[in-house]
């Protein structure tokens, strides 16, 4: 839907048609680079997250990560996110061209044969060299550095109102609830960045393509605005439990594991 606007009347008719001229699995089309998108992703940015925490003490004279406030967490989430988009943009790219290659041919594009993450990493390296996994990356960072700020801002700060009256860690509601609602700020913050960024990594498949502002520009002037957030919809009902499960996960683990180390010492 981000890449082809105009081939979709919605997020229905999108899901619909694919599932009638690719079958359920064109509905998974590109699941083990997403995977492995996310997995590289978040293992790098919670471990950033909490490095860049003790940076922002650091600078700012405090002895403790305890005594940020909400704004100054967002941003060590900010700077963790520049790390973890070096994982995350090949994987994405993969990702990417996978998903859109029945809209490619459709469209006219020549030339798509590769079907499997490994073929289509083999053609990049092949034709592009080991910078052509990195297309996009600007983009990319474009994306996350201030979409993490939101994204933590909005999940520290969403555990700071339904916490408020409890001195206690939050429960396990509290923050499946801050955790979707974290999610749900990064996209609605960025999504248009997000946009120009699938096109670049799709299209590039093809032919050259110009940097974002040029992209950026470029939609706006033929397409208009709205363009931009297509797709918006369904990337947000995808956010909010997945980033709920997410954030879930991350703070039982890390209170398994400070428990553990505790009884260990």
């Amino acid at each position: 839907m981000q890449t082809f606007p105009s081939m979709y009347r919605g997020f229905m008719d999108c899901s619909v048609r694919t599932y009638r001229t690719e079958g359920l699995r064109g509905l998974y089309h590109g699941t083990v680079p997403a995977l492995l998108a996310n997995v590289s992703e978040n293992a790098v940015l919670f471990a950033c997250y909490g490095f860049c925490q003790n940076l922002v003490c650091h600078v700012l004279g405090m002895q403790d990560p305890s005594q940020l406030r909400n704004y100054q967490k967002a941003t060590a989430g900010s700077l963790a996110s520049v790390f973890s988009s070096l994982v995350l943009c090949p994987t994405e790219l993969v990702k990417c061209r996978m998903q859109t290659q029945h809209e490619m041919r459709i469209s006219g594009y020549k030339g798509i044969p590769h079907s499997t993450p490994w073929s289509i990493v083999c053609h990049i390296l092949k034709t592009e060299g080991v910078c052509g996994l990195f297309r996009g990356l600007s983009s990319t960072w474009l994306r996350e550095i201030p979409g993490y700020f939101f994204f933590f801002g909005g999940y520290e700060l969403s555990i700071s109102i339904l916490n408020r009256s409890s001195r206690d860690q939050p429960g396990a509601f509290v923050v499946t609830v801050s955790g979707g609602v974290g999610g749900a700020c990064f996209w609605l913050s960025v999504y248009p960045v997000d946009s120009v960024k699938s096109r670049i990594q799709v299209l590039s498949m093809a032919s050259p393509t110009g940097g974002f502002l040029i992209s950026f520009l470029h939609i706006l002037k033929t397409e208009g605005i709205a363009t931009l957030y297509s797709g918006l919809m369904p990337t947000v009902i995808r956010a909010f439990p997945s980033n709920a499960a997410l954030f879930l996960a991350y703070e039982m683990t890390k209170r398994t594991l400070t428990k553990w180390s505790y009884n260990q010492n």
